[in-house]
């Protein structure tokens, strides 16, 4: 078995709907995604995101952690070997207009189902088809519509008898729900102003100014969820879980924002790849989050999604704590003799390392209500 990387690009579109990036293979003519050997001097990730240059013209910002792996007979002169493709999610910025292989492939964007439904292999239709982007943000309007809402609940993980019949008549969508939503769409816009700043799209200054808007939007919405759990009578769940959920999405905006106000404290202008691979997994963090919550409208029915989903961040951490030990290790090599440059640069490898921490809470909360209600 030989052992390939590939990239699944993916973007939003102005209606909201996602969409995925296929191109076809030379040989055969079928719909892939952009794949190839590993390239030296290249970690994995970094050369799935050059086989998506060379072969689609596509750049933006990869995840650091795989989305998954799927396996294909591959020809070779000696015969047929199986192919292991590790895939790693790219949000795709730009498509150039000339790259590499242009004349030797088509490509296209489709809709989800229809990406799944276009690929041969199996595996690669399960792993896009369970590829869910952020839907669009909720306007102010739709975040705050009042819903009825009802009394204290149940100690978290139990249910009182008295109260179960009056539960049952609540509505399954409600303010917090809206509110929960909308905090996650903040979280994916200030992610992607994260990722902007420290891969140079645009002037700096407005990418930090972007991330201050984003995050005095979510501040906003977590104060309406902290008044609407004094005032209301009825919760989806237990007080102190709504609390603390709330409370750890803002955290990570708020680290964010202190990454953020970082550079513009130090004028930093030039970035370290592993800051930048930090900023792609922040990304994917954000994607997971404004997935799952909408989730928690029925946790019972999507319990197993949302143990994936929360086992996958759990995993992106990881690699980010690993990214940002390697990080750290080589800007310390490289500035002996530049303490405060080293001294800057440990700073910022430290909040970003916190933002991801924080989306690992969220996932951890989130993993506590189905733990509790599923």
């Amino acid at each position: 078995m030989i052992r390939q990387i590939g990239a699944l690009p993916y973007r939003i579109v102005d209606d909201g709907a996602a969409e995925v990036m296929l191109i076809t293979s030379r040989d055969t003519g079928r719909w892939v995604v952009p794949k190839g050997n590993p390239m030296r001097g290249l970690a994995p990730h970094e050369a799935a995101a050059a086989e998506a240059w060379e072969e689609a013209g596509v750049t933006g910002y990869v995840c650091a952690a795989p989305l998954g792996e799927y396996r294909y007979p591959k020809r070779r002169r000696r015969g047929v070997v199986e192919a292991a493709v590790a895939v790693y999610p790219l949000a795709v910025v730009r498509q150039a207009a000339d790259w590499p292989e242009r004349g030797q492939r088509t490509t296209r964007w489709f809709p989800l189902a229809q990406a799944a439904a276009s690929v041969t292999e199996p595996q690669l239709k399960r792993l896009i088809a369970g590829f869910t982007v952020p839907a669009a943000p909720l306007t102010v309007a739709e975040r705050v519509l009042p819903a009825v809402q009802g009394g204290p609940g149940p100690r978290k993980g139990k249910r009182v008898p008295m109260l179960g019949w009056f539960q049952s008549l609540m509505p399954t969508q409600g303010r917090f729900f809206e509110q929960f939503e909308a905090h996650a769409a903040t979280l994916v816009a200030g992610a992607d102003a994260l990722a902007k700043l420290f891969h140079g799209e645009g002037p700096v200054e407005t990418q930090i100014a972007a991330i201050v808007r984003h995050e005095h939007e979510a501040d906003d919405i977590t104060r309406d969820v902290l008044r609407d759990v004094r005032r209301v009578f009825v919760t989806p769940f237990d007080r102190s879980a709504i609390i603390e959920l709330i409370g750890v999405m803002d955290d990570a905006i708020d680290q964010m924002n202190k990454t953020g106000s970082t550079v513009e404290i130090y004028g930093v202008r030039q970035f370290e790849p592993d800051m930048r691979d930090i900023a792609g997994i922040v990304v994917e963090a954000a994607r997971i989050t404004a997935e799952a919550i909408p989730l928690l409208r029925s946790i019972n029915r999507n319990g197993d999604r949302l143990n994936a989903l929360t086992e996958r961040m759990v995993e992106i951490e990881g690699h980010a704590d690993a990214i940002h030990d390697r990080g750290l290790k080589a800007l310390y090599q490289a500035h002996q003799d530049e303490p405060m440059r080293f001294i800057v640069g440990r700073e910022i490898y430290s909040h970003l390392e916190r933002i991801v921490d924080r989306f690992e809470d969220v996932a951890n909360e989130i993993q506590g209500l189905v733990i509790d209600h599923a």
